[in-house]
């Protein structure tokens, strides 16, 4: 019987071999010269495991086609060349002849338009790769399943099925080919970190290539249906068979990475995938683009990334937490912070995507350049990733067409803010790392709710500018991140702030002084008070000079907090003045009311009481290394208290005087009954570096104390247990 198969790679190439090897007539046709030409001289190599043989056939052009086709015509093009091929069947089949749509299946519908639909039959096939021109590469067993689009038991499909070794004919083709594409997803995903093997062999990418395959499936008009090892109702085991198959015949199952490597532009993910709606196959073919473009390269760094965004949407967009993903961030290829993701507060420019401000009011337009901290984490080969919600424009109110975050550790409570959106992320597990902004406490308020580590540097010490204001004089960009080396390795590389490791001679045992007044107010919670106590006495316990201190600024807690909301409301009101308000949340516009209503000598008067606050400040650290308290008074609330108009909630009588002042703050968790509570510490102005040195060595002595008091409790269940047997 004659054939002709146009397309000659992997697919096409094995099945043209086995047909012409079996005796048949076989014309091979391609739209790569260079593949007619190897083919025409040397023939076609088939290598694998079960066989191996090279076969003679006749190869043209495409368009050298003869005008009249009698016999099967097989179509395994790329997915590119697929138009192509079917503007060069249009009209040249004769009696009985048909198409097989032997790659990308899912294309017949193209071949169809030209041909006729009763002229098509569908095959998934799996199993094989090209490395180049007229070579062939098997794997243990290559899948061919072919059947007709209207699910008939046809005889052409029966006999074609013979000639070609291993294909059976399936009622359920359709269902079969979603199922195909579905692993090619996962291939192609993995292959951005290089060879699939090492992504599909390692746990941490494994939920990743998990939702690839459910995102393909979950588009299928038709159930999806058992392909060869790949079942759709297995995936878990499915990805267990498709990594020991790369691992036995690796090069059957790494053109997607082949492509990339060494064919560029050749790859077909953009074609195949770039339709889907599922926001993982976007962000695999955003990837995909930027690496052709030479603005990537692969690196296990890309599936971190596209790791991080089954993540953000898996456990970041069910509490509100994301402003938008961003695909294939551009960065340096190397830095402090190579390949690691980072989200910003959506009050933070990122160049080409809108800033929100959490807010329906602010600029649709995305923006035409990146902040400074932005540019700089781009410097040191930070992925930012993704914005992360915020309160409307930082100023402490939810807009209601946008929402709050909810906090990870307890959905039915908030995550705080008014940078809710970065603690919940690093919280959730999405990201260790993430900026945020803190004007009153909207980084350590959040990180104490959350239970991660917010700082807020000495003020100045990290540039605002591409940053929406609050209040100009008490804005400061901040930290959240899972730990305090995250955050040291962030304000390095952001600030260029060295020695914030433990050095040689340095001390590892400091002085605290404990702002007892703040234990002592009102807003502190029972279960807060002991949980910084215990961590306070862990630190004592190591040797540590723990020391109480009294101060006179110390007695006028509210104080400060009228201050600052004076301070912040007036300069908030002079930030919004001349736009339109009318659509923003009632909670921010009574604060810029608030802001209106502050007169000149009045805003006067705070700056002066805030020259007093920051000397005081510094006269209490004059003996100590880091003053310390609770961070907040309670722990996550329900919803967040209003800022600076309305009922006073205490939320940032302990975070805002630091604002005032300038002076670095960080808020460390610290376990207590129920959710997490926060301890702060601050430090002198402009020695960011010996506060983050005094945190780190906390964090670890409270660390080390709970581990122990776990282990002792342990301990007296099971002596309790023992005395208890009869």
């Amino acid at each position: 019987m004659s054939y002709v198969v146009l397309g000659c790679g992997a697919i096409g190439g094995a099945v043209a071999a086995w047909l012409a090897r079996d005796g048949h007539d076989v014309l091979v046709a391609d739209p790569d010269p260079a593949v007619v030409a190897a083919v025409s001289a040397g023939g076609l190599r088939v290598e694998g495991p079960a066989e191996s043989f090279t076969v003679a056939v006749p190869a043209t052009a495409p368009g050298d086609l003869p005008p009249r086709l009698e016999g099967p015509v097989l179509v395994a093009v790329r997915a590119r060349d697929l138009a192509g091929a079917a503007a060069h069947l249009a009209g040249r089949l004769d009696g009985a002849g048909y198409v097989v749509c032997l790659r990308h299946g899912l294309g017949a519908g193209v071949l169809a338009a030209a041909v006729g639909p009763g002229r098509v039959v569908a095959a998934a096939c799996a199993g094989a790769a090209g490395p180049g021109p007229g070579v062939v590469r098997l794997g243990g067993h290559v899948t061919v399943l072919m059947g007709e689009l209207a699910g008939t038991d046809t005889e052409r499909v029966r006999v074609l099925a013979t000639r070609i070794p291993g294909a059976r004919v399936t009622r359920r083709i359709l269902g079969c080919l979603h199922s195909v594409q579905a692993q090619d997803a996962v291939l192609a995903a993995a292959a951005v970190g290089g060879p699939p093997a090492r992504a599909l062999g390692d746990p941490r990418y494994r939920p990743l290539l998990l939702e690839v395959a459910r995102q393909v499936l979950a588009e299928a008009p038709v159930p999806p249906a058992l392909a060869g090892d790949f079942d759709p109702a297995d995936l878990p085991g499915s990805l267990i068979r498709l990594e020991q198959a790369c691992r036995r015949w690796p090069d059957a199952y790494a053109d997607a990475w082949r492509d990339l490597v060494a064919r560029p532009g050749a790859s077909e993910v953009p074609a195949v995938f770039g339709g889907y709606r599922g926001p993982l196959l976007r962000r695999v073919t955003e990837l995909v683009r930027a690496i052709e473009r030479g603005r990537r390269s692969c690196s296990m760094a890309n599936l971190d990334l596209l790791a991080a965004h089954e993540r953000l949407e898996r456990l970041g967009r069910p509490l509100n937490a994301v402003g938008a993903a961003i695909g294939a961030p551009d960065r340096a290829p190397a830095g402090p912070l190579a390949g690691r993701q980072v989200a910003v507060k959506d009050i933070i420019a990122v160049a080409g995507v809108p800033t929100r401000c959490g807010s329906p009011a602010s600029d649709p337009a995305p923006a035409a350049a990146d902040a400074v901290v932005v540019r700089r984490l781009r410097d040191a080969g930070a992925d930012v990733f993704a914005t992360a919600q915020c309160l409307e424009y930082a100023a402490g109110f939810a807009h209601p067409e946008v929402g709050d975050t909810r906090n990870p550790r307890d959905p039915s409570r908030t995550s705080g803010g008014s940078s809710g959106g970065s603690a919940a992320l690093v919280a959730a597990g999405v990201c260790d790392l993430a900026l945020g902004t803190d004007t009153g406490g909207s980084v350590r308020i959040p990180a104490a709710y959350c239970g991660v580590v917010g700082v807020k540097p000495s003020y100045g010490l990290l540039p605002l500018e591409g940053v929406f204001p609050l209040s100009p004089s008490c804005d400061h960009a901040g930290t959240l991140t899972a730990t305090v080396a995250g955050a040291a390795d962030l304000l390095s590389a952001l600030a260029a702030l060295a020695g914030t490791g433990p050095e040689q001679g340095r001390p590892t045992v400091f002085t605290v002084g404990v702002l007892a007044a703040q234990l002592a107010d009102p807003s502190v919670t029972p279960p807060v008070r002991d949980a910084v106590r215990s961590a306070l006495a862990a630190l004592g316990a190591a040797g540590w000079r723990v020391r109480e201190l009294t101060a006179p600024w110390l007695g006028e807690l509210a104080r400060w907090e009228e201050t600052l909301a004076v301070i912040v409301a007036r300069e908030a009101y002079l930030v919004h003045r001349d736009r339109d308000t009318s659509r923003y949340a009632g909670g921010t516009r009574a604060l810029l009311a608030f802001g209106a209503s502050v007169d000149g000598g009045r805003y006067a008067g705070a700056l002066g009481r805030r020259a007093g606050l920051t000397a005081a400040i510094e006269a209490s650290l004059a003996d100590v290394d880091v003053l310390a308290g609770p961070t907040v008074g309670y722990q996550a609330p329900e919803q967040d208290p209003p800022f600076g108009a309305g009922e006073d909630h205490g939320e940032s009588r302990f975070t805002g005087p630091y604002n005032l002042t300038g002076h670095p703050a960080v808020s460390l968790p610290v376990p207590a009954a129920g959710l997490p509570a926060g301890l702060q510490l601050a430090g002198r102005r402009g020695a960011d570096a010996a506060l983050l040195r005094v945190a780190a060595a906390a964090e670890h002595l409270i660390a080390e104390h709970l581990i122990a008091e776990r282990l002792i409790a342990e301990h007296l269940i099971a002596e309790r247990l023992i005395a208890e047997q009869p």
